[in-house]
């Protein structure tokens, strides 16, 4: 993929994350500071597409990315090393400052927080039999799941949370994500997982939500939560 592609496919996957809108080459030529015809935005995006990393989802529509091209992003413009802003930083701190020693209500009071900044739902594997969930209504809340089957998919997966986090609890380290065919949670969403540890106790707090959602900003909120968790 040359860098004019790589330019095109952030913007794709960027403007789609945030609007749910597919997106045409006009809109890219108007909106981006590419100095590219929209005839050359179009030659690009069809490359683009030839190579399975965005599709058209109906005739004369603009394009969306597909499950490889949500990967190629997070493979090559996720920036691992971005603070969280800080008006998250302060409301997730105010949560920890209401306790003077850890516990697991702590952690079920930042996933309340995180789902309000998150668009999804959050969940906490404190062990295998003993998982936390909240946020359903904001995920279902998202454009993807006005289809009614998701909606049912979803819901038998979240039924069963407490065996998927069982199966992959070790394999996680650090913050990672998990998109698509990837995402033993289910096919149609994505997660965000990070592993913490504090004084002898090992949890997993997650994002569960649409394949378009926003990696960069729940990278860092996964990743800002386990750190005040460890160092608690």
């Amino acid at each position: 993929m040359n860098s004019r592609q790589k330019n095109l496919l952030n913007l794709i996957v960027s403007s789609y994350t945030k609007t749910a809108i597919p997106v045409g080459s006009k809109l890219i030529a108007q909106q981006a500071n590419l100095d590219l015809s929209p005839a050359t935005i179009r030659n690009e995006m069809a490359e683009l597409e030839k190579e399975g990393y965005i599709f058209q989802p109906y005739t004369s529509a603009g394009r969306i990315p597909t499950e490889k091209g949500y990967q190629f992003y997070i493979d090559n413009f996720l920036a691992t090393e971005e603070t969280l802003p800080k008006k998250y930083q302060e409301s997730l701190l105010g949560v920890k400052k209401v306790f003077n020693k850890y516990q697991p209500e702590l952690v079920k009071e930042l996933a309340k927080k995180v789902v309000d900044l998150a668009q999804g739902a959050v969940f906490v594997g404190f062990s295998a039999d003993n998982v936390y969930y909240t946020g359903l209504s904001s995920l279902f809340s998202q454009p993807e799941f006005v289809q009614h089957s998701l909606v049912c998919d979803l819901s038998r997966v979240i039924d069963h949370l407490d065996k998927t986090i069982n199966e992959i609890f070790s394999d996680i380290n650090g913050v990672e994500i998990l998109i698509g065919s990837q995402n033993p949670f289910a096919r149609d969403c994505s997660a965000v997982l990070g592993k913490y540890e504090v004084q002898g106790q090992s949890g997993l707090f997650g994002i569960l939500g649409p394949t378009r959602m926003d990696y960069q900003n729940n990278f860092n909120l996964v990743k800002h939560v386990k750190n005040l968790i460890n160092n608690f």
